[in-house]
């Protein structure tokens, strides 16, 4: 038998000759003696009884398992062996050491490609980045050091210790016994006893797993003790206690001997871990074996097999070779590659076992993804040749959504049974977010056809959201149970940062721009055409002007705050500038964003109170800076959109139509606040977006800080906090905060404030489209004090604007439109007639703000009123209005005036001009006919003595 002397050459370290020997074997012969000597020792070493001593354990896996498998590598004795490996080793320029949980890490906020480059403590010390502008966070394990991938740092790749530099490549006979080796190893294929294996998750508690034990194998409570304490002995911490519990603790009785070659297993791929680390050319033979499809084609490599089998195996498992897989396949752009796209191919199958896992992201293969979509050249790859963006967001639906009775697909009701479902789920919109964070510099006509495709699966998905979550306006009695809702605007948040992320792709190239804008657009007339219910076509007139719209009460039909498809498309729109728009309807695109306004203004005035409040928190979060950039901020530049592509006579119609304040004069009491409302979101019209308005992102950023500060002076992360991140978690507050604010150094008790430079104070807004009320009301307070402490009259009047971009220049007609006047008009004589019930001075304040540069019908209004006793606290703006309006006037008088002047003088230069130009031209005439003319004055003289003498 070929079993015996083997295994006694095995056990008899200290002759290598023996196992010099055994190198020229042939490999099937070689591969059988190794799986009989485990066959034959592992069972007697993992399977020696109820209380194991894993010490021992280790020793005798060393000593008669690994050991000779160290002497087949080196050749020699390991001990000799292994240093001039490590010696000789030339290693990858990558760091990769894999984070422990609670590790430092480091990412530099200058370098970085995205947050999820990070370096350890050793690699950030010995880089130029520790005198950049960094952040340091602890990592939750599972993830490596970036140093050496110039994918990952804009500057600064390599630190000290890993300089450039080229690994070689093994001489081909040394190659081929390695492989041999390990695939031996890698491929390991019975006592007639029994384990009962009890596996951990994060699901039970101690508590019950203790109880259940006590009551199943009939043990004390000491025994059960030991027994949990065991099964939990790779867990850091106690397990949560959540109300998980969906399905009973995994219990299977499995053959000892089977037991013991996974407990060799667990020992084996450490020691695999640690021998690749003496040599890289090792490390790239592990791969190359590891990689190699088997006999069975498709998915029959290792990698594949470990990657399918992931939600099968216990933790202890998945931790040690999920290392194995970084500290092996991921530390070579060309290894690392194929893992990504056999990665990719499985992607909808790993992340439905994760969905079934019992186990947390952090010990799934799943979670390799921010490894592999994070690398810019591989998330473009994967993009373009295995459609990774489609597929992502295809996973991400088949997983939540299902058909209604129209047979259209929509999102599941969200219920406690669908939570721990929902939240994983979640993680696949993270997956994204990887694949887009790193933005194109060049764009193939594949890289558009597969991006269009995935725009066009992301479409599905919000057409999906599209009016998600409808509701009615409750009378009569207050609502019996408040309905779900944190589940669409938890989906919301998650999407922000990719909705702006797809926009950014769209504006990177033309072509994929105007393609994504009239994919969206198709999209938003389909979701348009199911929302017909109970709207009526009608005309409106006022003013002299009509329009065709549609009957359509808010507080009496559904309404929905989620337009997710809306949304896109204003956003689209904004980075639209040379492209037709012919086929938009300004109507159907206002229409929806309309209402939700019209709704957050009926929830401020009191008229859904019987709705409960989780309708008051989603109109919290509408406004809230998580959500804001792609709800609130998108709706009010779709009504842009449309007044700038309308006569604003019929907008404003529309809008007052939708306001239920057409019936201008006959309102009841609540109107006062819609029109109130109403007044804001007229000169809410932001022209400090790019696109919108000829400003740039740092202008931007400015106005936010200004706003910000003009409330109270804020410490650093109070200002952060109130500030829209990126994709990369980045405000932009740290380049422009030392232009707009001043560092007050905090006391000795204190903390240190930024305080809003004095100069910037004229760049204030009292109705800053941001500011909550409160805000607004804190902001209004601190800016006339201000003003009254530096001895200035307290009028607020609005900042100075940028000019509008091209495409949205036609907004300011609406200052200018009939029906704006008369609106403004009939509040001012609301205000001179003093009746308390019409008006208020809130709404007053509003026209004011509107005023300047208007009607003379309107400043003569204001003329009235200045002087009025009940309007004192106003007297300041309405006389800053007419010394702006009186400055216009006499500045365009002078200028009329001069421009007079100027012609004349022009035309009197002109004049004198002709006139030498004519006297030139006689003298030159007379010089060039000098007999001519001498005739002609004799003749003349004859002429005219003979008249004399005829006299």
């Amino acid at each position: 038998m070929l079993c015996l002397p083997f295994s006694l050459c095995f056990l008899s370290l200290p002759v290598p000759c023996q196992l010099q020997a055994s190198k020229w074997l042939q490999a099937n012969d070689l591969q059988k003696e190794v799986y009989q000597h485990l066959a034959y020792y592992v069972p007697k070493i993992y399977c020696r009884g109820p209380n194991p001593a894993p010490q021992r354990e280790d020793m005798l896996a060393q000593h008669v398992l690994l050991g000779p498998m160290e002497w087949y590598l080196c050749g020699e004795d390991p001990a000799f062996g292994f240093p001039k490996l490590e010696q000789a080793n030339k290693p990858s320029h990558l760091c990769g050491r894999v984070f422990k949980v609670g590790e430092p890490t480091y990412s530099c906020r200058d370098c970085a490609v995205d947050p999820t480059c990070v370096l350890c403590m050793e690699c950030f010390l010995g880089s130029i980045h520790r005198e950049h502008r960094y952040r340091m966070t602890t990592s939750g394990g599972g993830g490596f050091c970036d140093c050496g991938d110039t994918e990952a740092w804009k500057e600064g790749p390599y630190c000290q210790k890993h300089e450039l530099n080229t690994s070689e490549t093994p001489e081909e006979e040394v190659i081929t016994i390695e492989a041999s080796c390990f695939k031996t190893l890698l491929t390991v294929e019975k006592s007639d006893t029994y384990y009962c294996m009890l596996f951990n998750d994060e699901v039970h508690t101690y508590e019950q797993v203790i109880y259940t034990l006590q009551k199943a194998v009939n043990c004390t409570q000491k025994e059960a003790i030991g027994f949990a304490t065991t099964v939990d002995r790779d867990v850091s911490k106690l397990i949560r206690n959540t109300s998980r519990q969906t399905k009973p603790l995994k219990v299977q009785v499995m053959h000892s001997s089977i037991v013991a070659h996974q407990s060799f297993g667990l020992k084996l791929l450490t020691w695999l871990g640690s021998v690749i680390g003496y040599s890289d050319g090792l490390r790239r033979i592990l791969c190359q074996v590891g990689l190699q499809e088997g006999p069975d084609g498709e998915n029959s490599s290792l990698v594949d097999k470990l990657m399918l089998y992931d939600s099968k195996l216990w933790k202890g498992a998945r931790n040690v070779y999920h290392q194995l897989f970084m500290s092996s396949l991921l530390m070579d752009l060309k290894y690392k590659k194929l893992f990504a796209i056999r990665f990719a191919r499985n992607y909808e199958r790993l992340q439905s076992d994760f969905m079934k896992d019992d186990h947390d992201r952090e010990f799934s293969i799943a979670d390799l993804s921010i490894q592999i979509f994070t690398v810019p050249s591989l998330a473009r790859m994967l993009i373009t040749e295995e459609n990774l963006m489609t597929t992502i967001i295809k996973t991400f639906m088949d997983h939540l959504r299902h058909r209604d009775i129209q047979g259209r697909f929509q999102f599941e009701r969200y219920t406690a049974l669908q939570a721990f479902k929902f939240r994983r789920v979640q993680s696949l919109i993270l997956d994204l977010k990887y694949v887009l964070i790193s933005k194109p510099t060049e764009w193939s006509d594949e890289l558009r056809h597969k991006f269009l495709e995935g725009f066009d699966a992301f479409l599905e998905l919000l057409k999906c959201m599209q009016g998600m979550d409808p509701i009615t306006r409750q009378v009569g009695q207050h609502i019996e149970m408040e309905p779900e809702w944190e589940a669409a605007f938890t989906l919301q948040m998650k999407l922000t940062l990719v909705i702006s992320m797809i926009q950014d792709w769209c504006a990177l190239d033309e072509k994929v721009l105007i393609e994504a804008y009239k994919k969206c657009l198709t999209v938003l007339m389909q979701c348009h055409s199911g929302f017909t219910d109970g709207e009526q076509p009608i005309v409106l007139s006022m003013c002299g002007h009509s329009v065709e719209t549609i009957r359509y009460c808010v507080s009496q039909e559904k309404v929905s705050i989620h337009l997710p498809v809306s949304r896109l498309l204003a956003g689209l729109h904004v980075l639209l500038s040379k492209t037709e728009v012919s086929e938009l309807s300004p109507p159907m695109l206002i229409e929806h964003p309309l209402r939700c306004l019209v709704l957050c203004a009926q929830v401020h005035a009191g008229m859904w109170r019987r709705n409960g409040f989780s309708l008051v928190n989603q109109i919290y979060y509408y406004h809230n800076v998580k959500c804001r950039r792609e709800m609130f901020d998108k709706d009010i530049v779709m009504l842009q959109t449309g007044v700038s592509m309308m006569d604003p006579n019929h907008f404003l119609m529309i809008m007052l139509s939708r306001f239920e304040l057409y019936q201008i004069f006959s309102t009841p009491d609540y109107v006062l606040k819609m029109l109130r409302k109403m007044l804001y979101f007229l000169f809410t019209g932001e022209r400090f977006s790019p696109g919108i308005g000829q400003v740039n992102a740092t202008d931007e950023i400015k106005r936010e800080i200004i706003h910000q500060l003009s409330i109270r002076p804020m410490a650093h992360s109070e200002l952060v906090k109130a500030l829209p991140e990126d994709e990369n978690r980045e405000t932009g507050m740290e380049s422009v905060i030392e232009e707009v604010a001043c560092f007050k150094k905090p006391g000795l008790t204190g903390r240190g404030l930024y305080e809003l430079k004095p100069e910037c104070a004229r760049n204030f807004n009292l109705y800053f489209y941001h500011f909550s009320r409160a805000e607004q009301s804190k902001a209004e307070e601190a800016q006339r004090k201000l003003k009254r402490q530096n001895r200035e009259d307290t009028a607020l009047p609005p900042p100075a604007l940028p000019p509008f971009c091209p495409l949205f220049a036609s907004l300011v007609n609406i200052l200018q439109s009939d029906v704006m006047l008369c609106i403004m008009g009939t509040i001012l004589q609301w205000a001179v007639e003093h009746n308390g019930y019409a008006w208020s001075e809130s709404m007053l304040q509003r026209v004011c703000f509107l005023a300047p540069n208007n009607s003379p019908s309107i400043l003569a209004m204001l003329e009235t009123l200045q002087n009025a006793p009940h309007l004192e606290v106003h007297k300041d703006m309405i006389r800053w209005i007419l010394k702006v309006n009186l400055f216009y006037i006499t500045s365009s008088r002078d200028k009329d005036k001069a421009e007079r002047k100027r012609k004349a003088e022009i035309a009197r230069l002109r004049r004198e001009k002709i006139m030498a130009q004519m006297s030139e031209m006689q003298r030159h005439f007379i010089n060039e006919n000098k007999e001519l003319f001498q005739q002609t004055l004799e003749e003349l003289d004859t002429s005219t003595s003979g008249v004399h003498e005829n006299r």
